[in-house]
């Protein structure tokens, strides 16, 4: 509607002159030099206005372009005006204003809105430029850090050197645990570091967080569940030793005195033997626990070399090769690439895929065309793994965060310290064990 306006008055306007400036040079042509100079005085007038009027429309136009660049939302033009497309053109910058503003404030809203969730988030954030210039910094990391304002990752190097050395080339890194201690005692704090592009500007989003708390709760559970299998274990052997002592111990004594030798017969005589052989292996069964409880504690340091990983797979199928076939099992080992190798204690990750195979072989026993598959590879993070997976019933979800707690097991026969064991040689290869159970179960050894 405006443009149409602005159009026909300019095609009007051109035309006038046009028509202006014919009529002159006709004039001054036929030697009618009056009317001539006074067209040509009309000629120049009509000029002037088309010119004032263009230059009049740039001006608003650059006046409304300079108010939204400043974010000036007061500019306001006069919307009644005798020149009907100087009114319609006013109008449109005028709605054309109020619609800007309204977007604008929705837009700092929304920002607020967000700078809110990040002022009372529990995880500390800052931005990095190239310049090493921190542009934002919640108040949680400054918390976290004890250390405010935070301008540049310079001032990093008064807090620890060993934290200004993770950002000091500007580069981003992988998560990574630090531990910072100050006077306000000392926390585990995980950083990451990854690049982003805002406007065409390259930044590095930082993302830090206090674990300390997660790490106690993780070892008050920890210590909880040891507790509470320790205890069962424990009563299961000694509850069946003290009832049989007190039974024996009825022969001996009655009342408050002794019994004589003469009161003694054959069949107390050789219930008494057969509850002293029941006492004697409840002993040996709690002194086997105790000692698995000892070779949990005793791990060795693993003795690690660059062993290829197709070499130990195949030496885990060949021991695990006899059950299988045996009982209708299939086992798949496989590694990719071929010339895979891991930087492992060779004996040690042996022991774990061979206590991951059989308890999956256990739990194949009843089940028809079962299969075991042992990968090696490597992850999309450049990290290597080996990954043993069965088509058995699985693991209940309540069972799952049980499995690798010492002396938990949900066989008959076992001391249940075999997954607990498996995780405790993985951290100390600087690895970590897994588990998912959905069709398939996956145990999932991943290493640095």
């Amino acid at each position: 509607m405006v443009s149409k306006s602005i159009y026909y008055q300019l095609v009007f306007r051109i035309i006038l002159i046009a028509v202006c400036a014919l009529f002159t040079a006709f004039l001054f042509a036929k030697e009618h030099y009056l009317l001539g100079g006074i067209l040509a005085l009309v000629f120049i007038g009509q000029t002037y206005g088309l010119i004032h009027y263009v230059n009049q429309t740039n001006r608003k136009i650059a006046y409304f372009f300079d108010a939204i660049k400043n974010e000036d939302f007061t500019l306001r033009f006069p919307e009644k005006l005798s020149v009907k497309s100087i009114e319609e053109l006013n109008q449109s910058l005028n709605m054309l204003n109020n619609m800007i503003q309204d977007i604008h404030l929705k837009k700092q809203a929304q920002e607020q809105y967000y700078q809110e969730i990040l002022r009372q988030a529990d995880i500390g954030i800052f931005t990095v430029n190239d310049k090493g210039h921190i542009l934002y910094a919640n108040p949680t990391v400054q918390d976290l850090l004890n250390y405010r304002p935070l301008n540049h990752v310079k001032q990093l190097k008064q807090i620890d050197s060993k934290l200004y050395n993770l950002f000091a080339s500007l580069e981003p890194f992988p998560s990574t645990i630090y531990s910072l201690g100050n006077e306000r005692g000392k926390k585990e704090l995980t950083l990451k570091c990854t690049p982003i592009s805002i406007e065409g500007k390259q930044l590095l989003l930082v993302v830090i967080h206090d674990i300390q708390k997660e790490l106690d709760d993780r070892e008050t559970d920890s210590w909880a569940k040891l507790i509470r299998v320790l205890t069962h274990e424990i009563m299961n052997t000694i509850t069946p030793i003290t009832s049989i002592s007190e039974s024996i111990l009825k022969y001996f004594k009655k009342g408050n005195e002794l019994a004589t030798p003469e009161e003694f017969g054959e069949l107390q005589i050789k219930n008494s033997a057969k509850g002293l052989e029941v006492i004697k292996e409840q002993g040996n069964d709690l002194m086997s626990f105790v000692q698995s409880y000892r070779t949990f504690l005793s791990v060795p340091e693993p003795d690690r070399e660059l062993i290829p990983a197709a070499k130990i797979l195949e030496r885990v199928r060949l021991l695990l090769h006899e059950y299988t076939n045996g009982h209708n099992i299939g086992l798949e080992v496989s590694s990719e690439p071929e010339n895979l190798e891991l930087y492992i204690d060779e004996k040690q990750i042996t022991q774990i895929l061979l206590n991951l195979g059989k308890n999956a072989q256990q739990a194949l026993a009843e089940h028809n065309n079962g299969k075991i598959t042992i990968k090696a590879g490597i992850g999309s993070q450049g990290k290597k793994y080996i990954t043993v997976t069965d088509n058995g019933p699985g693991i209940s979800p309540e069972m799952l965060d049980e499995v690798f707690v010492p002396f938990f097991t949900t066989k008959s026969t076992g001391t249940g310290i075999g997954l607990s064991l498996s995780k405790q040689i993985m951290r100390m290869h600087g690895g970590s064990i897994r588990v998912a159970s959905n069709e398939n179960t996956t145990f999932t050894l991943a290493f640095q």
